[in-house]
C-alpha cells in the first residue's frame, strides 16, 4: 500500500478526470490495453525498471501528466532504446494515449492513470534518468498556488528517484509558473539549472516535437520557457 505523507503533495493536482463520452475504441483499448501497460503498484517495484518493458531498453524516463500523448508518442517512437512511464488521471487523454500506442504496436510505453505521486513513492531510489513536466496545470489563482505540481516535497521526491547527473525539465507558457518553478529549483538545492544565456529556456528541448497546448498559448500570444534542471 502506498503510504500516505502528511503534506499538501497528497492533495489533488488535477482537475475534472473525464470530458466526451469515449469512442467505441477508446473504451475498448481503456478496457484492454490499460490494465496490460498500468503499473501495478501494489506488488514491489522490480530491481531494474528496464524489466517493466517487454523490449530491452537502456533509459528511463517518466513524464508526468501527458496530457494529449503526442510528446510521450513521438518520444517513445524516436528513442525505441528508452523506456517511458506515462502519468494521466484525465480518462480521454489516456484513451487517446492507448489508441496511438496499439496503432503504432509500441512496446516501451508504460502508464499510470491517478496521481503521479503515488508513481515517485513506489519507484526506487535512483532508478530514473529524466523527469518531463511539460505545460503543467498552473493553477493560476493565487489561492491554488498550493496545487502546483512543483513543491518542495515534490523536488525531494524527484531527486531520490533520479539517477546522479539525472534531469528534470518543465516546460510552461505560464510565466508566474516558470518563476515559481525557478524559485523552488533553486530554493531546493538538489538541482543545477543548466543555462547560461536567454536562448538556454527559449529554445524547445532537442527534437521537441510540439504539443497542442504550446499551440494553444501561442495562437494566444504567449511564449513558452523550457527549463532543464540536473540533480546534483
Amino acid at each position: 500500500m502506498i503510504e500516505q505523507h502528511p503534506s499538501r503533495a497528497t492533495e489533488a493536482f488535477f482537475g475534472r478526470r473525464k470530458g466526451k463520452p469515449l469512442r467505441e475504441r477508446q473504451a475498448e483499448g481503456m478496457a484492454t490495453l490499460l490494465p496490460v501497460l498500468k503499473l501495478d503498484l501494489l506488488a514491489p517495484p522490480p530491481a531494474s525498471l528496464a524489466e517493466l518493458f517487454s523490449v530491452p531498453v537502456k533509459v528511463l524516463r517518466l513524464e508526468i501528466g501527458f496530457g494529449g500523448g503526442e510528446h510521450l508518442i513521438h518520444r517513445a517512437q524516436e528513442n525505441p532504446e528508452t523506456g517511458f512511464i506515462g502519468i494521466e488521471p484525465f480518462v480521454n487523454s489516456m484513451a487517446k494515449l492507448l489508441s496511438r500506442v496499439e496503432e503504432l504496436n509500441l512496446k516501451n510505453v508504460r502508464v499510470y492513470d491517478d496521481d503521479a505521486t503515488q508513481v515517485l513513492d513506489w519507484l526506487p531510489d535512483g532508478s530514473l534518468d529524466r523527469i518531463d513536466l511539460l505545460y503543467p496545470d498552473p493553477w493560476p489563482k493565487r489561492k491554488h498556488w498550493k496545487r502546483r505540481f512543483v513543491s518542495q516535497v515534490n523536488l525531494d521526491r524527484f531527486h531520490r528517484v533520479l539517477k546522479p547527473g539525472g534531469l528534470f525539465c518543465f516546460a510552461s507558457d505560464i510565466d508566474t509558473y516558470v518563476n515559481w518553478t525557478l524559485i523552488h529549483c533553486r530554493d531546493h538545492a538538489g538541482f543545477e539549472w543548466l543555462a547560461n544565456q536567454s536562448s538556454d529556456w527559449l529554445t524547445p528541448f532537442a527534437g521537441w516535437p510540439g504539443t497542442r497546448y504550446e499551440n494553444k498559448a501561442r495562437r494566444e500570444g504567449r511564449s513558452s520557457a523550457y527549463l532543464t534542471f540536473e540533480k546534483v
